[in-house]
This record gives structure tokens, sequence and C-alpha cells, in this order.
């Protein structure tokens, strides 16, 4: 690693004193899932704190509102915390932190009911109860779904009523760029420094600071990812000295509308769990070649697959085959993809919907314990910034707005505690100097562009270290 990122330890100069100051009992960054419960797990666990919350676009700007899976929980008599734990541990390569799964799949049945209670739609039968879907790597039916493939939107919307329904406990600050941490002598983080349209930059100093900024998919050239995800909120814990784990395990959704020159839309888990097959160019169905699971197989087992195929049939994609849905049941079943397609041409009677891997989840992050404590004091990290052990090497499908629900959670419970042992946040001189540099100034859209290719090219689904070596 080259040395100027070891000594830059802030990205921009500034003078504390000089900015605007603002005061939290607790600071978190980031409105999804993750970040938005663990907000309201703290006016809940003490309706005296004082929270804010900045996100650096809209709520419905992240990859829990573009998540159209739904949640991963065991909700049916058949149905077990053992079974889903097991398929969670298998998933994850036998890399799974086993507690942290326990945990998870455990508190998912409270944390799912409370999101009902507060309002949370989900799709019912005829008779009222939950439908259950299965996704690949379930064992068992067990994922809830809002409006067939409209999860994430429907969370998302949930979850910012709740903090708007605060009566101000909850301070939203949308379009508000987080640009660094701000740590103390002894490294403890005690507030951050942003960036925000209107007020420009801003000092915000809490008492215990949760990170949720999500992950860094927009790497990738190929990604399912809102243009947000650019790997901010791990980068920040990084120059902060917070340990990070996992970094190499990323995944890769393997069905993502193939269309030269368009951007990747994401095809849900949930149409291959209702019955889709994936076909080579020959109308092949190949899966059950390589995984006996066949289309219900983990999602790195399936991405493997399909690009091997592609390289065997010299093809750039592969098809999704929805005639074992039907045209009519799809529509019902997946709305907003059905919606999607068609707006790109794609004639849903012929049943066959080109697709292609791309990158889709950060798995690595900010290493966290149990209760989302990190190597920071001060700091908490929960989502998909944090790296809590429960995906091992590759996630199980639905499981990550199950553990935001959870870890959420349970971050602002351990933020509660981090603000009554500190008292108020207080405000300290720090001056930040980053030299001018004398280098020619560089084509950030062309290094953007470069290094999404080179990411996508050697650092993607299939690796080796000459490759690795160049990157």
């Amino acid at each position: 690693m080259h040395a100027i990122y070891a000594s830059r330890r802030y990205l921009i100069p500034f003078r504390a004193t000089l900015l605007p100051q603002l005061f939290a009992d607790v600071l978190v960054v980031g409105a999804g899932v993750a970040g938005a419960t663990a907000a309201l797990a703290v006016v809940a666990a003490d309706p005296q704190a004082d929270v804010i919350v900045v996100t650096k676009a809209k709520v419905e700007d992240s990859n829990t509102a573009y998540a159209q899976g739904g949640i991963a929980s065991v909700l049916d008599a058949e149905d077990s915390i053992g079974d889903h734990v097991q398929d969670t541990l298998i998933a994850g390569a036998d890399l799974c932190d086993e507690a942290m799964v326990r945990k998870v799949v455990g508190e998912g049945p409270v944390r799912l009911a409370e999101l009902i209670q507060a309002g949370m739609p989900l799709d019912r039968d005829g008779a009222g109860h939950l439908k259950l879907g299965l996704e690949g790597g379930h064992g068992r039916a067990r994922i809830v779904h809002s409006e067939g493939d409209a999860t994430g939107r429907a969370l998302s919307m949930t979850l910012k009523k709740q903090m708007q329904d605060q009566k101000g406990r909850i301070r939203l600050f949308e379009d508000c760029f987080a640009l660094d941490f701000i740590t103390d002598e002894g490294g403890a983080v005690r507030g951050l420094i942003t960036q925000h349209p209107r007020f420009g930059l801003q000092v915000i100093w809490a008492s215990s600071v949760i990170l949720a900024g999500g992950g860094c998919g927009q790497v990738y050239r190929e990604s399912t990812n809102p243009l947000v995800a650019t790997g901010d909120a791990i980068a920040m814990g990084w120059r902060a000295g917070a340990e990070l784990g996992d970094l190499s395990f990323v995944q890769f959704h393997p069905t993502t509308l193939y269309i030269a020159g368009a951007s990747r839309q994401l095809i849900t888990e949930a149409v291959r769990g209702e019955g889709a097959h994936l076909v080579d160019k020959r109308g092949h169905r190949f899966m059950p070649d390589y995984d006996p699971r066949a289309e219900l197989a983990p999602r790195d087992i399936v991405s493997r697959s399909i690009l091997a195929q592609m390289v065997k049939t010299d093809s750039t994609h592969v098809y999704l085959d929805i005639a074992p849905i039907g045209a009519d049941k799809f529509r019902k079943r997946f709305p907003g993809v059905a919606a999607m397609l068609e707006k790109y041409g794609i004639d849903l009677e012929k049943g066959r919907i080109p697709v292609h891997p791309s990158c889709h989840y950060m798995i690595g992050g900010l290493v966290t314990d149990l209760s989302g404590r990190t190597s920071l004091p001060g700091l908490l990290a929960c989502g998909e910034a944090a790296c809590s052990g429960l995906h091992g090497a590759n996630r199980l499908a639905s499981n990550s707005l199950l553990e935001g629900l959870v870890m959420g959670h349970a971050c602002g419970l351990a933020a509660v505690e981090e603000w009554r042992k500190a008292g108020s946040p207080r405000s300290f001189k720090l001056t930040a100097e980053v030299p001018l540099s004398d280098k020619s100034e560089l084509d950030l859209a062309d290094v953007r562009s470069s290094l999404r290719s080179v990411m996508w090219r050697h650092v993607s689904i299939e690796r080796d270290g000459a490759r690795l070596e160049e990157v």
C-alpha cells in the first residue's frame, strides 16, 4: 500500500473551531435499514437521547431501498431457528461466526414483529397469513416480501416515517456527506466532519457514533448498487484506525438484466425461488450440471456456474427462463421487475430474460462484536459497512435486511450505554493540515471508469494471484 494512504489521516484541511458546531448524544451515519433501526432503538431505550442521522443522499437512495428480495425469518411452525442457522452456515462456506449467526437468526422474528407493528406492509394470502417465499440456499420457505418485489422500498419508507414521527428527537440530515470521523488523542471517535450543500463544512460532536453507511458496489463496472455505494463509510473507518476484516469477500448477484449499454438492473432471487430456470443460448438448463440444488444453490455457486457456462458457450450472458412461472403470474408476483423488463422491450410472453452476474454486496467491513462495537472506542458499526461474521464468505439470500434490523437494534442499545458512560458530547481544538499537491490534476471521471473496469476484470467472481498483483 502506498505510503500516502497511511500518512493522510484526514481527507481535507480544516480547523474545527472555525466551523459550525452541532452536538448529539448519538450520531448515526447512514439511513438504510441498519442506521434507521439503530436511531429508533436509541430513542426507544432512552427518550431523552438526542440523535442525529446523516445520509449522503436521500433515504430512498440506498441498498436497503433498492432491495427487491425480502426478509428471511423463521415464521412457520415447520421451520426452526436451527434450520435457518444451518442454512446460513452452509452458504457462508463454514466461515461464519456461529455466535453471531445464532444471535441474528434467533432475534429475527422479534425484530420483524416490531416492524409489522410499526406498519410495515407485507404480502399475505386470502386468509391473512404471511406469504413465505423460497430463495437460493434456504431449505424452507421463510422469506417475507412487500408488493412482490418492493420490500426494500416499503421498509425504507416505514423506517423513515418512524424517524419523522419522533418529534425532533431524531434529526435527519439528508444530502449531508460524511467526510471523516474526528478522533481524540487516544483514538476514540468523538464526532464527524460533514459537507452539506447549504451549510457547507460542519462538525458534529457526539458521545457515541454508529456507522451504517453501506458498502462499495460502485467500485465495480457491473453493479446492482445505487450510485451512492462508493465505500466512504469503510474508508472513513480505516483512516480513523478501525480494524477491518474480510474485505476480499464480495458477493455477486447471479441475475441482473444484461442489455449492452444499459445499466445493470437486479432481478430478484425470488424469481428462481418461484421456479424460473437458467438456460444458455442453446436453451440448455445448465445449473443441474453444476450443483444438485440447481437454481436454488447459494449465490456464489450460481454466479460461478453462469460464468463457466458463458465461457463454455462463448456467450456474453445466459437467460432466465420464466416459462415455468408463466407471464401472467410473473407480472402479478413481480410487478416492479415486470414493468422494468417491459420498459427495456423484453417480451415476457417469450419467457427469456438475458442475465449476467453483477457486484451486489460487500461482506467485509469494520470488525464488530455481538453488540456492534468496533476496535475504536466510541464507534459502533452495523449493516453492510460492518464485518459482523454473520455471512462468512457468502451471504445467504435475504439475510441482509434481517441483519440490519437485528444489529441496528443492538448498536442502538450499545450506543445508549456509551452515551451514558461518556456524558454530554464535548468539543476540542483540532486542526487538520493537508498540504496542497504539486502534481498534475487527474481526470477523476476517467480514473473512476478505469478503476471500475480493472476491478471487474481482475477482482470479481474469479481471481488469481497474478492479476491481483497487477491491481
